[in-house]
């Protein structure tokens, strides 16, 4: 477990599933995003617990008093036989925004995909989101013409990737 500024930072566990489901569905009401082709639709969402349990991948989840408020993490991208993992589920409440934990979060994630031996990192957004594409490129994402993968989130027009190092 990690501490950042009063937030407890560390792994997912199971009885945080629904907790994890209720902020990254809120985030999409709270900013009208599109619910079907995103994130808010995966099957994964209700059970993000056992969607991490590859060794390959995890899921960081950001909490202070015992509320979950946020997290994200890094998996294999499906459909795609290259050596390239995806940034995904990277949602947070309101109440983190704008306290650098976003950076902290997305520094993590990325040391463990550089750990699992992950060569690139792609992620997928939308237009909506540009607060968090200033800090993707922060991180040195680059824009792409298009998707990779078959992540089924057609309702995201913003492609990116960073090669690890």
């Amino acid at each position: 477990m990690l501490h950042y500024n009063g937030f407890k930072i560390r792994p997912i566990q199971i009885e945080d599933n629904i907790h994890v489901c209720n902020v990254i569905k809120g985030v999409f009401y709270e900013l009208n995003l599109p619910k079907i082709g995103t994130a808010y639709a995966d099957k994964e969402t209700d059970s993000m617990f056992e969607a991490y349990q590859d060794p390959k991948s995890i899921y960081y989840v950001i909490e202070k008093d015992n509320n979950i408020l946020g997290g994200c993490g890094i998996k294999q991208l499906n459909g795609i036989d290259e050596n390239i993992c995806e940034l995904q589920k990277f949602y947070f409440h309101k109440s983190l925004r704008g306290k650098g934990l976003g950076k902290f979060a997305l520094d993590l994630c990325l040391k463990f995909a550089t750990k699992a031996g992950y060569h690139k990192c792609y992620l997928e957004s939308t237009s909506v989101l540009k607060t968090s594409h200033h800090l993707y490129k922060v991180f040195e994402f680059e824009n792409l013409d298009g998707p990779l993968g078959d992540t089924s989130h057609y309702s995201c027009d913003v492609h990116m990737i960073k090669k690890l190092k």
